[in-house]
């Protein structure tokens, strides 16, 4: 079997050595030598902008917005999904992270979706965002760490808290549509999500296509 091999890695303040490796075709991004995602399991990514955007669809016009960017592979499902009029911003904490997924060795990977003229990227935190944004978004998908379950930062906890769920409801217009990806199951995490005003929906994908192992994504729709 091939070794990794590291292409690019950074010093990032607060989190640490963040690396993209690659071997073979496939390519994986590891905080602290811990690998946090692959470019070979993006099947539930592309699930979540699925059930998440299943209501503009068929409207043509509309705010997403996508927080984590990842290997772009949410971001692509999104706007492979919605129309022409919908507009999606894309919040990613680690400036690296989009300075690769515009370089050689990422923007393929799922079609430089950061090339369309639909997307904004914000670096800086998603929770602040979502703060400062009331009322702004008709969709908010949550693929940051690996979700409510296995946090690597603990810094992400906010997020998945009542706070974070508050400010995610404040940010949402009526009827809208909050997705959270997660590693794995959590009634704990439903059950905060109902108290924040949601209903809620759980999926569990697979991984790659039809097999994989299976993660977890919360569907939760802003009461009216």
């Amino acid at each position: 079997m091939k070794p990794w091999e590291t292409l690019e890695s950074a010093q990032v303040p607060g989190v640490g050595d963040v690396a993209l490796a690659r071997r073979g075709d496939e390519f994986v991004l590891r905080v602290r030598g811990q690998t946090l995602m692959s470019s070979r399991m993006h099947g539930s990514e592309e699930a979540l902008a699925e059930a998440g955007c299943a209501d503009l669809v068929s409207r043509g016009t509309g705010r997403v917005l996508v927080g984590g960017l990842g290997f772009g592979y949410t971001t692509r499902a999104v706007l492979d999904r919605v129309g022409p009029g919908v507009r999606v911003t894309v919040a990613e904490l680690l400036p690296v992270v989009v300075a690769w997924n515009k370089g050689p060795w990422l923007a393929p990977l799922a079609g430089a979706p950061l090339e369309d003229a639909r997307v904004t990227v914000v670096e800086g935190d998603v929770g602040a965002l979502m703060a400062k944004s009331p009322t702004a978004f008709d969709v908010i998908l949550l693929d940051v760490d690996n979700g409510p379950t296995a946090l690597t930062q603990p810094g992400n906890r906010g997020l998945y808290g009542p706070n974070g769920l508050a400010r995610a409801a404040q940010a949402l217009r009526s009827g809208g549509t909050l997705g959270v990806w997660s590693a794995g199951p959590s009634p704990e995490f439903e059950r905060r999500l109902e108290k924040a005003g949601f209903t809620v929906q759980v999926l569990q994908p697979h991984a790659h296509g039809n097999k994989g192992p299976r993660h977890t994504l919360f569907i939760a729709k802003r009461r009216r």
